[in-house]
């Protein structure tokens, strides 16, 4: 373990060099991006790579996501890239959207988790972007936080789960998306949606002109595909709208002590044993904030956090609640 971890400023060029410096000698940065804030590391250093797998705790056969600077860098990192790439890169590079393409000769299977596949994204933030065309090569960058834990959105979530185990993170903004890149499967003839995020099914189809297959749970080992993930420490349960105040009524005759994500609701009574918050009624905004807000309510030490679930067209968030969610 690290002795300290150090901090970052985005604004400051020296700090930028410091990390470039950091990436170039093996170590691990935590680096914000317009999605949820990375665990960056040189994805042409397998040692390096080694150490986001050990800081995590995560699995080493699980695939990390290649971070490129611009779309002219793919043939370094990919192989038989379809036609339909440049549609995307051209519509939403920089930006929240993940290609799975077959990986080049030469590329470590380190970073692929020995998969023939390889997911390729060029990220929408400047300060990521600047360190990428510093360094010149790829940066593997799986969410900044602790394996199967509520990715970070924030500095202040990276530290509370690696402090000492990285070598520096930035202090920089909120992620203004606040969850994970949308992936798409583009090694078979139809485009497939493998793990869902801001670009939608319909977005891609208008772009390329051709059908794409949505998101449907499946078994392709790709970045946070797992039954169990982005968890909180606290055991969370998603309800439905009819089932929601009936469980609440009961828990609370029970004075069992609960964190509470309500869906677009007024107010909701406080009292000592919830803590509530309520989620916005904008699908863009409610994605922003989710991850913020459970940070918040398990910090607080309730039996148990209770979601009112949004609306199922909201596949992403629906997507992030139920492997969040406690499995009885």
């Amino acid at each position: 373990m690290l002795s300290s971890t150090r901090i970052l400023d985005p604004s400051s060029s020296s700090d930028v060099t410091l990390a470039v410096d950091l990436l170039r000698a093996g170590e691990v940065v935590a680096l914000p991006t317009e999605t949820v804030y990375g665990l960056g590391a040189d994805a042409r250093n397998d040692r390096a790579v080694e150490k986001i797998f050990i800081a995590k705790g995560r699995p080493n056969n699980h695939p990390l996501i290649v971070h490129i600077s611009s779309f002219e860098k793919i043939t370094e990192w990919a192989k038989d890239v379809s036609p339909l790439a440049k549609k995307l890169a051209d519509a939403f590079w920089p930006g929240p959207l993940t290609m799975l393409f077959h990986k080049a000769d030469g590329v470590s299977d380190a970073v692929t988790g020995g998969l023939p596949t390889i997911g390729l994204r060029v990220p929408r933030n400047e300060l990521f972007l600047e360190v990428l065309r510093q360094l010149d090569s790829g940066i593997a960058a799986p969410s900044a936080n602790l394996h199967k834990k509520i990715s970070p959105t924030c500095a202040e979530h990276v530290l509370s789960g690696l402090s000492g185990k990285i070598a520096a993170v930035f202090d920089a903004h909120a992620c203004p998306v606040g969850l994970e890149s949308t992936i798409v499967d583009l090694t078979s003839k139809i485009p497939r949606i493998l793990r869902p995020g801001q670009i939608t099914r319909q977005m891609l189809e208008k772009v390329l002109k051709t059908k794409v297959d949505d998101f449907e749970p499946h078994d392709v080992s790709v970045a946070g595909n797992m039954v169990d993930h982005y968890q909180p420490t606290t055991k969370l349960l998603v309800l439905s709208a009819e089932q929601f105040m009936p469980f609440l009524t009961e828990a609370n005759k029970n004075k069992r002590r609960l964190g509470v994500l309500w869906f677009g609701a007024a107010d909701l009574q406080q009292n000592e044993l919830i803590v509530s918050r309520v989620m916005p009624t904008s699908r863009e905004l409610y994605a922003q904030q989710l991850y913020a807000a459970l940070h918040e309510i398990d910090a607080v030490g309730a039996e148990l956090i209770l979601v009112q679930q949004p609306p199922k067209e909201w596949s992403e968030i629906i997507d992030r609640l139920q492997k969040a969610s406690y499995k009885q």
